[in-house]
């Protein structure tokens, strides 16, 4: 048992799997992101531990919270996330929801925890009830975009796709492209030879130095964490492949869990894939692949508000909503982090896309 200044709960952390998955499966806002298979994938690629949290509520609700911090770090010099930011969103999994004072229960159990760093990213649905609950935590805007896929793919092709997408798919169904999907993990390979090349591209745009950015990026997405992600979804991992001349053009990876698709990763060789619209041509064979499985929601993810790519997104339907990041420091590291990173990308003329 816990008592915490909110009121108190029954803490049981790392959270059961079963538990969890019974939570994930009846919780019908529940992304791919926020089953226990993310959580293996994360902590078998990557320098963390499960510190997931169930709570269990006196009036009989329950909820997961995912939770990872770092393995062999002391806690007071750890970070304890939900998830780090390039793992998009985490958050609670609570089905039939909470109350007020039980999403104030949980955030009053975080801001006990002796991390240096606390965060937690909500998914959109969520933002309202517990964005009032997370007192003492700072707010970090976010914005991700999802396409509505009620009605089905022909209500998403006829009322959101908009006219020139609709074109540029036309186009490319005319153009000698073919598409192949996999859901093996047998084109892993083959993404992530796309994925190098397009790390060139995004160097060049950015004024990024090729070297930097391919230390970033492969940091951040190894091609052993894609291999793991296929491995562990299986049939829930879909590879999308774009070929032009029988040369690989353009990819997308796809995860689905429940009523929710998610477009994880993206790559593409421009000077294949742009000519022939390869990109557009795929995501509209994704969303169709979704609606056929009867999602009711396609993830584009994040993208800055007003830019290029919330442009492109847009273009297939997809509405913008907010998914703010609530986090607690006791220390300023992440100004820090911020100001050293302004710092460098000033030095090498870095800009955002």
């Amino acid at each position: 048992m816990i008592n915490t200044p909110a009121g108190p709960a029954h803490l049981t952390t790392p959270a059961p799997r079963d538990v969890w998955w019974q939570l994930a499966r009846k919780d019908p806002d529940t992304n791919p992101s926020q089953t226990p298979l993310w959580m293996d994938c994360l902590c078998a690629t990557g320098p963390y531990r499960d510190a997931s949290r169930l709570y269990e509520f006196e009036q009989g609700g329950r909820l997961v919270l995912p939770l990872v911090g770092r393995r062999h770090r002391l806690q007071v010099l750890d970070a304890e996330e939900s998830w780090p930011a390039e793992w998009g969103i985490g958050g609670p999994v609570c089905p039939g929801g909470v109350s007020p004072a039980e999403a104030r229960v949980v955030f009053a159990d975080l801001a006990r925890l002796r991390a240096l760093r606390v965060g937690v990213r909500l998914r959109p649905a969520d933002q309202a009830l517990w964005a009032d609950a997370a007192l003492g935590f700072r707010a970090e805007p976010h914005m991700t975009q999802m396409v509505d896929l009620d009605g089905g793919f022909g209500a998403v092709w006829e009322r959101r796709f908009h006219r020139h997408v609709r074109r540029e798919v036309r186009h490319a169904e005319r153009s000698d492209v073919e598409v192949d999907v996999d859901r093996t993990g047998r084109l892993a390979p083959v993404f992530y030879d796309l994925y190098q090349k397009s790390i060139v591209r995004w160097a060049e745009q950015q004024h990024e130095p090729l070297a930097l950015a391919r230390w970033r990026r492969t940091r951040e997405f190894p091609e052993r964490r894609l291999e793991e992600v296929a491995a562990r979804f299986g049939e829930e991992c879909a590879i999308w492949v774009a070929w032009h001349d029988g040369e690989p053009a353009a990819a997308c990876v796809i995860l689905r869990h429940g009523g929710h698709a998610k477009l994880w990763r993206s790559a593409m060789d421009r000077e294949l894939a742009h000519p022939v619209h390869a990109v557009p041509l795929l995501y509209r064979l994704a969303i169709e692949d979704a609606c056929a499985a009867d999602c009711r929601t396609f993830d584009m993810g994040e993208s800055v508000p007003e830019s290029s790519l919330a442009t492109f997104k847009a273009g297939f339907g997809a509405e913008s909503f907010a998914s703010p990041r609530f986090v607690r420091e006791r220390l300023p590291v992440s100004a820090a982090e911020r100001r050293v990173r302004t710092a460098v990308k000033r030095l090498i003329r870095f800009e955002d896309p």
